[in-house]
C-alpha cells in the first residue's frame, strides 16, 4: 500500500496543478492609453469613462474575468505620435501589460503598431478611425473596435448620395481626414453622385475662409444638389461655415455625427442628413439602455459617442477573457478573437478574421432642433447594419 500511495503522490501533484484556478495566475494587466491632453481631451475622456464603465457591466461589477482581477493601467498619449509609442513600449515592456486598449488619435494609434508586433502583444485599437490602422500598417496583433473610415464613408454615401448629387468635402490634413476623403469618394462612386472638389486644412484651423471659398467657386459652376460634406475631428468647422452662408449659392451642409458639444453647432443646420456611430437614443439594448441609465444618474449627463466606443472596448476585452478562461498569451487571445462576436451599447459587434475589424450598424440621421437640448438631435432615419455595408479589406495578409 506504501509503495502504491507513493506512486500515486506525482500523479495527484499533477492533478493539482493541473486544477490551478486562473487567479493564481495574478490579475490581467489591462493598459488604456488615450490622448488626455491636446485637442482630442474630450475624446480620451468619454474612451475611459466607457471603458470602466463597460468592464463593470459586463463582469457585473466584480472586474473579474475567469478568476482573475483586472488591473487597469492608465497612461496619456497626449496626442503626440511618438509620446504614443513610447507609453505602449512602456506598458508592454516595463509593465507586463497583458492587453493594451487606445489610440485616441489615428496618428498616435499608427505610430503604436508596430510597438504591438514587436512585443507579440494584442492592442485593441479605440477610436482612432483611419482606414490603414487595419489596412496597409495592420499586423496580426491589431484588433479595432472603433469605426474605420470605410465604416464612416460608406453610412453617410447610402445617407446622402443620389443620382445628380455633387459634392465637395472639407476634412483635416492627416490620416484621419485623408482616409476619410478617399473612402468616402470610393463609397459615393455606386450612388450616382460625384465630387468635384477636396480641401483639406490643418487639424487645428479656426479659419476656414480660404478652403470654403474654393469650395463654394467649385459647386457653384454646378447643376443639381450642391452639398459640402465636412469630415473632422476634435474642433468644428460648422459655425464658422455657417457665418459664410453656404446657402447664398445654393449649398447645403452634411456631415457625420460628432460629439454632444460639437453638435450644438448642428443646430444652425436642422435637416441636414448624415450618419452617425453612436447617438444614446437610438441603439435599443439591454447593455445601451444599462449605460444611459448609470451615465445619466452617475454624471447628469447622457453617454456620448467615444463613450460607447470605450464601453464597447471592455466588452471585447471581457468576451475575449471569457473565451480564453483568463488565459492572455498572445495566440490564444488572437485564436479566439478572430471572428469573435461581443455585446455593445450599439448591439453586436464582431470582429472580421481577415483584418480583426469590428463589423458594426451604423445609423443614418436628419438633424431635428429640440429647444430643451443644447444640442442638435440626430433622428434616425435608419439602421444601416452590418449586411448593408461592403467594407473592403485592404490589408496585406
Amino acid at each position: 500500500m506504501k509503495r502504491r500511495a507513493y506512486l500515486m503522490a506525482p500523479l495527484f501533484a499533477m492533478g493539482l496543478a493541473l486544477a490551478v484556478p486562473a487567479h493564481a495566475a495574478g490579475p490581467v494587466k489591462v493598459a488604456l492609453i488615450a490622448d488626455s491632453t491636446g485637442p482630442l481631451e474630450a475624446y480620451a475622456k468619454q474612451t475611459i469613462t466607457g471603458f470602466k464603465l463597460g468592464l463593470e457591466y459586463f463582469t457585473k461589477g466584480s472586474l473579474t474575468v475567469a478568476g482573475r482581477k483586472i488591473e487597469l493601467i492608465e497612461k496619456d498619449s497626449q496626442t503626440k505620435p511618438d509620446v504614443g509609442r513610447n507609453v505602449l513600449s512602456e506598458v508592454f515592456g516595463d509593465l507586463d501589460a497583458d492587453i493594451a486598449v487606445g489610440g485616441t488619435s489615428s496618428a498616435v494609434a499608427l505610430a503604436m503598431l508596430p510597438v504591438a508586433e514587436e512585443f507579440k502583444k494584442v492592442l485593441i485599437v479605440e477610436p482612432a478611425v483611419a482606414n490603414e490602422i487595419t489596412g496597409a500598417k495592420w499586423n496580426r496583433y491589431i484588433f479595432r473596435t472603433g469605426r474605420n473610415s470605410s465604416q464612416d464613408a460608406i453610412s453617410n454615401a447610402v445617407a446622402i448620395g443620389k443620382p445628380g448629387t455633387v459634392v465637395a468635402t472639407l476634412a483635416q490634413d492627416y490620416a484621419f481626414g485623408r482616409d476619410g476623403v478617399a473612402a468616402f469618394k470610393q463609397a459615393l462612386a455606386g450612388t450616382g453622385a460625384t465630387i468635384v472638389d477636396e480641401e483639406y486644412a490643418p487639424p487645428t484651423t479656426t479659419d476656414f475662409t480660404a478652403p470654403v471659398q474654393r469650395i463654394f467657386d467649385a459647386l457653384s459652376k454646378q447643376q443639381g444638389r450642391k452639398i459640402l460634406f465636412v469630415i473632422w475631428a476634435g474642433g468644428n468647422p460648422m459655425a464658422a461655415l455657417k457665418s459664410l452662408a453656404p446657402e447664398r449659392y445654393g449649398i447645403e451642409v452634411a456631415s457625420g455625427g460628432n460629439i454632444l458639444p460639437a453638435m450644438a453647432a448642428y443646430k444652425d443646420f436642422p435637416g441636414m442628413e448624415g450618419a452617425t456611430y453612436y447617438y444614446y437614443d437610438l441603439p435599443k439594448n439591454p447593455a445601451n439602455d444599462w449605460l444611459v441609465t448609470e451615465h445619466t444618474r452617475r454624471f447628469n449627463a447622457p453617454p456620448d459617442f467615444f463613450t460607447a466606443g470605450g464601453f464597447a472596448a471592455a466588452g471585447a476585452v471581457v468576451t475575449a477573457l471569457t473565451k480564453t478562461n483568463g488565459v492572455t498569451d498572445s495566440e490564444t487571445l488572437i485564436a479566439a478573437m478572430e471572428g469573435m462576436s461581443f455585446d455593445t451599447p450599439k448591439g453586436t459587434m464582431m470582429f472580421r478574421k481577415e483584418d480583426h475589424q469590428a463589423l458594426q450598424s451604423m445609423y443614418g440621421f436628419k438633424i431635428k432642433v429640440d429647444p430643451k437640448l443644447a444640442w442638435a438631435v440626430p433622428e434616425l432615419t435608419r439602421e444601416i447594419g452590418i449586411a448593408d455595408m461592403k467594407i473592403p479589406i485592404t490589408n496585406k495578409r
